[in-house]
Order: C-alpha cells, then sequence, then structure tokens
C-alpha cells in the first residue's frame, strides 16, 4: 500500500478517470473528452488512487438534491466507483470509500451499484428497488377514460423550459428523484449518437391540459425493427414524469399505440407504479425488479430530523457504525402528528429495537420496512411493538425509487 497516493481529483484528471472507468465497466468506443460529462464534473468531489503518477482508482460525487419522505435535501450522489483491474484486492475502494465520506458535507449519500454485495460494507442499505418493463404494447389497453387535453411532441433539448417546470413541480413528491439545474438538463437531453444504441434521436411528447398548462411529459426513443411479418420497432421509454393522473394515462396511452412499435421497454420505474393498475392486463407489461437506489446514512440526527414521518413516534434504537463512530450509540427519534415536529437526540436509555447504519439507511426512504428486515434477522427488537411502530412512521404513500442513473 505504501506505493498508492490518495488525492482529491483536478479538472486535468478527467480523461484519466474515465480510462479508469471505461475499463471497469467495459465501456466501448472512444471517450469524447468535449461531451456534456465535462459540465457535470466535479473534481473537488472526485477522490482517486495513484501509482507512479498514472489514476488507477476513483470514486465521484455529484452535488445534487433528494427527494426524501416529505422533504427535499442535500445529498451527495456518488458516481463513477472504479478500481483497474490490476490494482483490486490491495485495499483502495476501502480507502476512497472512506475518504469520500469523511469528506461529504451532507447528511445522506446515494448510489447506484454494479454489484450488490459491495456496497453494504461501506454503510449503504437498499433503499429502493427499481422495475423495468419489457412490454408487448398489442396486449396492452390503457383502461382510464380519456382526458380533454392535448399532445404536443417536439425536440426535448429544444424544450427544456416546459420540461423542467413540471419535474421541478413533481420532485417533492417522488422520493429518491434528485434535482436537476440547467446544467444537467442540458447534459440529460445532450443525446450523442452514440449513447442512442441504434436508436433514433430522443423525442420528448408534453401533455397539455384543457386550459393550455403542461402537466407531464416524456422522453423516449424509437428502435429499428423489421421481420418477415413487417414492423416490429420498439419504444424506448427514457422516463415519464407527470403531475397528473390524466398527463400520466393519456402520456402512456400515446406511447403504446405508436405506429409500427411492437415493444414498449423501459428502464426506471417503480414498484408501485401508477401503470399497474391503469391497464387491462398488468402482466404483459413484462415487469421485473431489481435493486435501485442504495443510501447511506453519514449523520444521523441531521438525516432523521430532515425527512417526515408518516405517524407519531417516540422510541430509542441503538445503531452500530464502523465508519462513521459518530453515529453509532443510541439515539431517540420523536415525530409529532403529521410530522410537523421531528427530533433525534442523544439517548440513555435501553433501546426499543437495535440496528446497523446499514439497515437505517435501507428503511430511510421508506421503500423497505424496517418489519421486514427484523423478520430478515437484521434488525432486533427489545421491546414489543416498537418495531412495527417504527415501520409504520417510517413508511410512506409512495414507494422510492430514482428515474435516472446517474
Amino acid at each position: 500500500m505504501s506505493d498508492y497516493v490518495l488525492r482529491t481529483a483536478t479538472e486535468a484528471d478527467l480523461e484519466a478517470i474515465a480510462r479508469v472507468r471505461r475499463e471497469a465497466f467495459g465501456a466501448t468506443g472512444e471517450y469524447n473528452p468535449e461531451g456534456t460529462y465535462r459540465s457535470v464534473f466535479e473534481a473537488g468531489r472526485t477522490h482517486l488512487a495513484e501509482q507512479d503518477g498514472q489514476v488507477v482508482a476513483v470514486a465521484g460525487a455529484f452535488t445534487r438534491d433528494l427527494a426524501v419522505p416529505g422533504a427535499v435535501i442535500p445529498a451527495a450522489h456518488v458516481t463513477g466507483v472504479s478500481v483497474s483491474a490490476v490494482h483490486t484486492r490491495q485495499g483502495l475502494l476501502s480507502r476512497l470509500m472512506a475518504a469520500q465520506l469523511t469528506a461529504a458535507p451532507e447528511a445522506v449519500a446515494v448510489l447506484w451499484a454494479s454489484e450488490g454485495r459491495i456496497y453494504p460494507r461501506f454503510g449503504y442499505g437498499l433503499a429502493a428497488q427499481n422495475v423495468t418493463m419489457r412490454a408487448d404494447r398489442r396486449d396492452l389497453k390503457v383502461t382510464a377514460r380519456p382526458a380533454p387535453g392535448t399532445l404536443r411532441s417536439g425536440n426535448p433539448a429544444e424544450l427544456l423550459k416546459e420540461l423542467s417546470e413540471v419535474y421541478s413541480r413533481v420532485l417533492p413528491g417522488k422520493p429518491g428523484w434528485s434535482s436537476r439545474d440547467e446544467t444537467w438538463w442540458r447534459h440529460l437531453t445532450a443525446d450523442p449518437e452514440r449513447d442512442r444504441g441504434g436508436a433514433t434521436k430522443a423525442r420528448a411528447v408534453l401533455y397539455e391540459n384543457a386550459d393550455g398548462v403542461v402537466e407531464g411529459f416524456a422522453r423516449f426513443r424509437i428502435g429499428p425493427g423489421w421481420d418477415d411479418n413487417g414492423p416490429k420497432q420498439e419504444v424506448n421509454v427514457i422516463e415519464v414524469v407527470a403531475g397528473t393522473p390524466a398527463a400520466y394515462a393519456e402520456i402512456y396511452r400515446f406511447l403504446l399505440r405508436i405506429d409500427l412499435a411492437r415493444t414498449l421497454v423501459q428502464g426506471c420505474t417503480s414498484a408501485d407504479d401508477p401503470l399497474f393498475h391503469l391497464v387491462d392486463e398488468p402482466r404483459q407489461l413484462g415487469a421485473k425488479a431489481g435493486d435501485g437506489l442504495w443510501l447511506r446514512i453519514i449523520d444521523v440526527p441531521r438525516a432523521l430530523t430532515a425527512r417526515r414521518y408518516a405517524a407519531p413516534l417516540d422510541v430509542v434504537f441503538e445503531v452500530t457504525d464502523a465508519l462513521v463512530p459518530g453515529n453509532a450509540g443510541r439515539w431517540r427519534l420523536r415525530a409529532g402528528a403529521g410530522g410537523a415536529l421531528v427530533t433525534c437526540t442523544p439517548a440513555d436509555g435501553e433501546p426499543d429495537f437495535t440496528l446497523g447504519i446499514t439497515e437505517l439507511g435501507a428503511a430511510y426512504l421508506g421503500g423497505t420496512r424496517l418489519g421486514a428486515l427484523h423478520l430478515a434477522g437484521r434488525v432486533g427488537e427489545r421491546r414489543p411493538g416498537a418495531v412495527a411502530a417504527a415501520s409504520t412512521a417510517f413508511g410512506w404513500p409512495v414507494a422510492p425509487y430514482s428515474i435516472e442513473i446517474f
């Protein structure tokens, strides 16, 4: 380990960092140093390891906000964690993740995991599932009565004002979604040809209500496809953002009736997506659930007082945390009716239940129930009924999910 040097990145390191990441994730094609990733890259939040002046490992983060139950709070968006193949098993990942946690000013951090077994070692818990869909649209029909609004299509990059306004309105009610400023919008809608997978340029469709107010939108591409029986194109949905039930139904009604298409594919959606209740045969959506957003609590009292709770709560719990000693110990969490009053303070009394920081992170967005973790043997109950009460309070009316992979 003595010949590895850990340091914070500079802007000049971007190409070397990209090389390590592309090697680790098996990316094909040439790195484009002029791409829009440069505009969102944060050198000061990127930790790297080098040997003999060559970058061999990296862990980065974006400064963005995250929607959590009842609030939108700052969250470190961890990204591109990579170690060069010939430098694995040297403890570099552990050192980078520890450095990142020490430096982060936020109370929570989130990431997408390449492998689920990696990040619980560093206190990340599975906080939100991700559901993918591969639907035969010919066997599906939206059952909601048609709404009186209209649809309008265009180039996403030319509709940023409308897209960002809708997204900003919807964001607070979507635990797991991330904030987007103008720089992020331009990055997400840049749409270079190398990222299209052979499909068309990205398109946008907007739903306007009878008063001309944009209530929702979808971004999508069309993937080509023909066989001896004719066209079999694919509607590849990038995202659907809707602020009203009418907008949601009409956008999907449109996506499911695009001519020449046989299949609708969507990569990021929720375990309780309204679409399951809008179509006449939900089985034909071809839904598949997997792990999505992983969350790490960096500061227990700040994190727990930042969100709201679904029911009044007054419990003492004990947390273990090997990487952030300030989190370890006993805490009293009190939430008033409607979540108006929330306090989290050190406690001396006997705990009502015990858990690790990984389990607390898993429960934070309301997507993983403390009750389920208790049944799995990962939460220990000391006072009968305490886990059930906390599980109810930590829950939320909608399941969390991340609408994008960052």
